[in-house]
C-alpha cells in the first residue's frame, strides 16, 4: 500500500519554518534566505497549494517546461531556471526567467549577452560552480572560476550577483559550500544558491541567499516517461 501523498500547502509551511529556525540559530534574519520551491516535473495540482500559500519563487530545470507551466500564470512571481541551459534555448530562457542560475561556460555567456542586448530584458545571472568536479555536472570548475567571472564582465559585460552548486551526493556538503562561498567573496558576489532539501539548513549556516528545496515541499518528484 502506498503511502498517501504529501499536503504540498503544509510542507511548503514546515520549510518556512525550518528555514527561519536555520537562520536565527546562526544569527540570521530569514528574510535574507529566500526559498526557492523546485517545482520543475511537479503536477499543478501539487504546485498550486503551494502558490496560493503564499510561495512566489519557484525553480524549473528546463525552459520549454517551465514555459507551458507558467504561462500566463506567472505574474507577480519570480522564476528561476536551476537546470543547464543549451545556447540554442537562450533567446527563450532571457525572454521568460527573472535568474538564470546556470552560467558556466564562454560560449553561453556570448549568447547570453547578445540575447540580452537584442531584448533589452537582463535576467539576473548566477555562475555554477562545479565544486566537486564531477565530469557528469554542469558548472565551471573552481580553479576556473575566478577566470571566467572576469571573463563574464570583461569580455561579454554581463554582471553575475552571485554563484549556485550542487555539491557531490556521497560527501558532505559543508566544504562545497564553504569553498562557493569563497570564490564569491574574492569576486565580490553577494549572493550564494546552494542547499536542497537534503541540507539547506547547512548550506544557510554557510551563508545561502537561497535554497532550492523541491521534494520536502512537493514530496518526491513523480516518474518521468
Amino acid at each position: 500500500m502506498t503511502a498517501p501523498p504529501p499536503d504540498p500547502a503544509q510542507a511548503y509551511r514546515d520549510v518556512v519554518a525550518r528555514i527561519a529556525a536555520a537562520a536565527q540559530a546562526c544569527g540570521r534574519d530569514p528574510a535574507d534566505v529566500t526559498l526557492v520551491a523546485v517545482s520543475k516535473q511537479q503536477p499543478w495540482e501539487a504546485v498550486e497549494p503551494v502558490l496560493e500559500a503564499g510561495q512566489r519563487v519557484f525553480g524549473e530545470n528546463r525552459v520549454q517546461e517551465a514555459m507551458a507551466r507558467w504561462e500566463n500564470r506567472a505574474d507577480g512571481l519570480r522564476l528561476h531556471l536551476i537546470g543547464p541551459l543549451q545556447t540554442n534555448k537562450a533567446k527563450e530562457a532571457v525572454g521568460f526567467f527573472d535568474v538564470i542560475e546556470t552560467l558556466d561556460r564562454e560560449k553561453l555567456a556570448r549568447v547570453l549577452a547578445e540575447e540580452i542586448q537584442r531584448q533589452g530584458r537582463a535576467p539576473r545571472l548566477y555562475v555554477q560552480v562545479n565544486t566537486g568536479e564531477e565530469p557528469q555536472k554542469a558548472g565551471v570548475i573552481p580553479a576556473e572560476a575566478d577566470a571566467f567571472i572576469a571573463s563574464c564582465r570583461g569580455a561579454f559585460g554581463l554582471q553575475p550577483e552571485g554563484l549556485m552548486c550542487i555539491p557531490p551526493v556521497d560527501e558532505p556538503p559543508g566544504p562545497h559550500f564553504a569553498l562557493l562561498r569563497k570564490i564569491a567573496e574574492r569576486n565580490g558576489l553577494q549572493k550564494l544558491s546552494m542547499g536542497m532539501s537534503d541540507d539547506f539548513e547547512t548550506a544557510i549556516r554557510f551563508g545561502a541567499t537561497s535554497v532550492r528545496v523541491g521534494s520536502a515541499v512537493f514530496g518526491v518528484r513523480p516518474p518521468t516517461a
